[in-house]
């Protein structure tokens, strides 16, 4: 039983602690891709793992939407639905992403090598749907050293001269229950006064750092700000943020 434990635990850490022959960098040479017809929150949890990578490594991986880009190691993110890489590696054969079709915001988060012709190795993220893409990325996040409360809390991010990811590594997940989230406890003068001493209320300057939050905690329902307050009122960009 301590065997098979330790084997499962093993499986589901994607980051080497070193650079070893089974391991390779996404630190120095790696590119994120995201296809541009993918939903929103994709593209934009790629733009936030991007930031997350230059935070732990001082490196700043470039995104791109079109392949091929001359470098070794690449970084797919996409959803089953939209994405045209992911398509392209389901037809290869590269991956099997059949257990996240009609399914609720599940990811799978895999390494393989040899992914398209001249790339080495690839980390690729696959969403069931927008959200289950986003989770992935963040779940690669927070192995890399990037706590989802490093802004709310000021969890120090682990800093580290590369990252190294280890081959042939597969994860996937799935929510226990359908709606999970947070109401915002805006009693005055607490949340209600810092929100308009630093953003300028409950607007959507504040709430783009609440969504996030709540990705990189793989949430999907919040209660907002209702002290004399209205999320749609406040602010006509609060639903567009959302």
């Amino acid at each position: 039983a301590f065997l098979l434990l330790a084997a499962t635990a093993a499986a589901q850490s994607i980051v080497a602690d070193k650079a070893t022959a089974t391991s390779f960098s996404i630190g120095d040479d790696a590119v994120i891709y995201f296809d541009p017809s993918d939903y929103a929150v994709v593209q934009k949890s790629a733009q936030l793992l991007q930031k997350d990578i230059e935070m732990v490594t001082g490196k700043k991986p470039e995104l791109v939407n079109k392949l091929p880009i001359l470098t070794d190691n690449i970084i797919v993110i996409g959803s089953i639905e939209k994405c045209w890489a992911i398509g392209e590696l389901i037809k290869t054969k590269k991956i099997n992403a059949s257990a996240l079709k009609n399914r609720w915001e599940v990811f799978q988060l895999q390494t393989i090598s040899n992914p398209f012709t001249g790339y080495k190795n690839a980390i690729v993220i696959t969403g069931s749907d927008r959200r289950g893409t986003a989770f992935g990325v963040f779940e690669c996040s927070k192995q890399m050293g990037v706590s989802p409360w490093y802004w709310w809390a000021d969890v120090p991010v682990k800093k580290k001269a590369d990252i190294y990811v280890k081959k042939n590594t597969f994860i996937t997940d799935a929510p226990k229950v359908k709606y999970r989230g947070i109401f915002i406890n805006d009693e005055a003068p607490a949340l209600s006064g810092w929100s308009k001493e630093k953003f300028g209320g409950f607007n959507h300057l504040f709430y783009a750092n609440v969504f996030e939050l709540m990705l990189r905690l793989k949430s999907n329902y919040i209660w907002p700000a209702m002290w004399g307050n209205a999320f749609y009122y406040d602010d006509s960009l609060n639903i567009k943020s959302a």
